[in-house]
């Protein structure tokens, strides 16, 4: 409610950790941010039941709001901003509107042109999909029929980056590139202010912006030690769904008497997660030509630290620093030891206690070789750029024993990463205090008709809109396509068959959304 808190909190958000099966990467990173000196949002777990229902380990996170701006910048805060172009990932709950149709019609579009992708249903407590469940499609099958392809006979292509400089999908405002004075020029950034802003407000940041892209007086634009900081941990963790990743998102620009700071969210995807990355690339990301880094102006906020050789550097300090005074290890191994019982007895996790073992070990491992790699290119003795590494590959550190997937997948849970337990995306972020959950996954839904014998809608159907009910008994698989049993949905091969086969079988699962 308006004015109310929570232990001086107004906001606290639960991330139902899908895709991370170390229960870990948000929280060892803010942290770490926080450890590092870096204004984060506080973090811990919670252990949640509804009802006297368990609904297993979640991540509460500070929402960054009113109380987090007192907390940290004092009753005379300065404004805040969550750009973001992408309408998906990290605006919801605690940003812009998300529309379920244009993320899933992106996502099935992607996955078509990348390949692969490994879909885990997930059953919520008590439920269990009995023969002539959801479809799997069986390896080594010929693939469902799609439909018709579009016109020209093109498969449908990838989500396309706006125009404008750079590369990534976000826009040049998202990016903080400076366009030009008008403030209508800027609609990520003003339409997503999370605080109340003047005409005065935007002019001042948008001169702060069109300073920082030349380069002049950094220091009257910029608070460099809270950037730096930022940079660093978040260059440590290799987070690629992030402003310095191919999205361009998931962070907070805060901006006081026109200087600007960066601010984490969301890093469910760290350590490599985003988009089943490389392993010894996540490992030994270069530290001056960090992900999708280049220095040529396309990210400003960070191509700064290495437009001259003082700013690179003071950030190399900085960066010794970290690796000198955090113990990250300490901190991984305590919090690791603190959640593994609740993990173990997590009735509706996203993966088995084994599953999640095996995942901290790796994260262990990831952190152990990244503090390796960064070592030594703070030495000297391992490249520090994209070329220098390409020239001199032999110098990297070696990651045979690592394998990333092994600390979760972007696919799990479901079409695209929905599962049970929450809203996917943006770390499976769910927001307290702002209504109940409304809408069902597939694995909701299919559970619901196997209990009650019913083939209707769920609640959360949009009004107004109208679908034939499922009719299980009369629906025919596509030819090479098998109905198992068990408590899993099974893996299919393609984001956009499995969008093609939902469609076919279950009308309504993949238009639903949960709604907070």
């Amino acid at each position: 409610m308006e004015g109310k808190s929570y232990y001086g909190l107004d906001k606290l958000c639960l991330n139902n950790v899908i895709q991370d099966n170390t229960y870990l990467k948000d929280y060892l990173t803010y942290q770490l941010m926080g450890a590092f000196g870096v204004n984060a949002p506080l973090c811990s777990f919670a252990y949640l039941t509804v009802n006297g229902e368990e609904w297993g380990l979640y991540v509460a996170v500070e929402g960054v709001e009113d109380a987090f701006l007192t907390r940290n910048y004092g009753a005379d805060a300065g404004e805040l901003y969550k750009p973001d172009s992408t309408d998906m990932g990290g605006g919801r709950g605690n940003g812009r509107g998300f529309d379920m149709e244009q993320f899933q019609d992106q996502e099935s579009s992607a996955s078509r042109q990348e390949g692969e992708a490994n879909l885990e249903g997930r059953v919520p407590p008590g439920g269990e999909i009995e023969d002539g469940g959801f479809p799997s499609w069986e390896e080594g099958a010929a693939p469902p029929d799609m439909g018709e392809m579009p016109e020209g006979g093109e498969a449908p292509s990838a989500p396309q980056a706006p125009e404008g400089p750079g590369g990534g999908m976000g826009s040049s405002d998202v990016k903080l590139q400076y366009i030009d004075d008008d403030p209508e020029s800027y609609p990520n950034l003003f339409e997503s202010a999370k605080t109340d802003t003047t005409q005065a407000d935007e002019e001042r940041l948008i001169q702060s912006l069109r300073q920082l892209g030349e380069g002049t007086d950094l220091e009257k634009v910029l608070d460099m030690d809270q950037v730096l900081r930022y940079f660093v941990v978040h260059n440590y963790v290799v987070n690629g769904d992030s402003y310095t990743g191919s999205m361009v998102h998931n962070y907070y620009l805060y901006e006081e008497d026109g200087k600007l700071a960066m601010i984490p969210w969301d890093y469910n995807l760290a350590f490599g997660g985003f988009e089943g990355g490389d392993t010894a690339a996540a490992v030994n990301d270069p530290l001056d030509t960090p992900l999708s880094v280049t220095g040529d102006g396309d990210r400003p906020m960070a191509d700064w630290i290495f437009s001259n050789e003082g700013y690179t550097q003071l950030y190399h300090q900085y960066f010794q620093e970290f690796l000198d005074t955090v113990d990250i290890q300490g901190i991984l191994n305590e919090a690791a030891a603190l959640i593994a019982p609740y993990v173990e007895k997590d009735p509706t996790k996203f993966c088995t206690y084994a599953e999640f073992e095996d995942a901290v070990a790796a994260l262990k491992e990831f952190c152990a070789l990244r503090t390796q790699s960064l070592q030594g290119q703070l030495d000297g003795t391992i490249p520090s750029t994209d070329q220098g590494q390409q020239e001199d590959p032999q110098a990297l550190v070696d990651t045979a024993g690592l394998t990333l997937s092994d600390m979760g997948s972007m696919n799990v849970g479901g079409m695209g990463g929905f599962g049970q337990r929450g809203e996917a995306g943006d770390g499976g972020q769910m927001t307290l205090g702002r209504g109940r959950l409304e809408g069902l996954s597939q694995s909701d839904l299919q559970t619901r008709i196997e209990q009650s014998g019913e083939e209707t809608a769920p609640s959360g159907q949009e009004s107004g809109e109208e679908t034939a009910p499922f009719d299980r008994e009369a629906w025919t698989p596509p030819e090479g396509v098998s109905l198992e049993s068990g408590t899993s949905a099974g893996s299919w091969t393609l984001l956009g068959a499995a969008a093609a086969l939902l469609a076919a079988g279950i009308a309504l699962a993949a238009r639903y959304r949960r709604r907070i």
